[in-house]
């Protein structure tokens, strides 16, 4: 899988969600895309987070928005009126991320439109939610949208945080538990997490992590604050320090499968579809 390059050609509008303040674009050939910045909030982590999970979503067979890579060049957004936009835009010359806008899609109510999502695919979330570290797909802050009648993962950016701190990623931390699994807003609808894990565990390997790791652009991986440096002195020392913790933590043992599964017994009731309720 290699992702394509378009060039932004039209700042839209800006979605102002969160800290990093994605954007609505029209891209050169390509149309609309959710374009993230690395001149925001996190930084190109955020977008290095983005790009590796979505790319394992699609490997596992999730449903995630057609994933891109955006160019802003030097003149983009000049005439910007907006300072902090204008700033965000100065600072992501280059390569960002971006997501397909998907045009009438809503946000994903898990009471109105369950039927619409099977329990093992719900499980299958849960699960690949739970091995990356995301928090951020919880009722208040679902990062699922529902169009053409499917739910659609968006907005990894908050996944894989070990990332902020390499200097604590060390083995015991690679097999901890994720308690925020609790709050997942699928949770409730999820079918059988071990069957879930044993169908997920056999599409993501070895093989699909380095093959996904290669494609992440260096300009991304040695993109650093000012003032600070890189955490790797290169491109493939970080790429090896992902696979690592990504290959261990895939490999077991997963912590983070007992922590989901005991997190599904202790839900108070679960959240049936209507079609269960009629």
């Amino acid at each position: 899988m290699m992702l394509p390059t378009y060039t932004a050609t039209r700042y839209v509008v800006p979605l102002r969600e969160g800290s990093s303040l994605p954007a609505i674009l029209e891209t050169e050939d390509a149309g609309l895309f959710v374009a993230k910045f690395r001149g925001a909030g996190q930084g190109a982590r955020a977008l290095i987070a983005e790009f590796i999970v979505g790319l394992l979503a699609l490997h596992a067979g999730l449903p995630v928005p057609d994933l891109a890579l955006i160019y802003l060049d030097a003149a983009f957004g000049r005439t910007e009126p907006d300072p902090e936009i204008q700033d965000i835009l100065k600072n992501s010359r280059g390569l960002n991320v971006g997501l397909r806008y998907l045009e009438g899609a809503f946000t994903f109510n898990a009471v109105a439109v369950a039927d619409f999502i099977s329990p093992e695919q719900a499980a299958e979330i849960v699960w690949f939610d739970a091995y990356t570290t995301n928090i951020d797909r919880t009722p208040r802050n679902p990062n699922l949208l529902f169009w053409d009648r499917r739910p659609w993962l968006i907005d990894h950016g908050a996944a894989l945080y070990f990332h902020h701190d390499w200097e604590t990623v060390d083995d015991a931390r690679i097999h901890t538990p994720f308690p925020s699994i609790k709050d997942h807003v699928l949770l409730p609808l999820a079918g059988d997490l071990e069957a879930a894990d044993a169908r997920m565990s056999a599409r993501l390997d070895d093989d699909v992590l380095r093959r996904t790791l290669a494609l992440v652009p260096e300009e991304l991986l040695m993109d650093a604050p000012e003032g600070r440096q890189a955490p790797f002195a290169s491109a493939e020392a970080n790429r090896d320090a992902y696979f690592h913790y990504l290959s261990q933590r895939l490999h077991g043992p997963r912590a983070f499968l007992d922590e989901a599964i005991h997190a599904q017994q202790t839900l108070d009731y679960p959240l049936q579809p209507l079609s269960y309720r009629r």
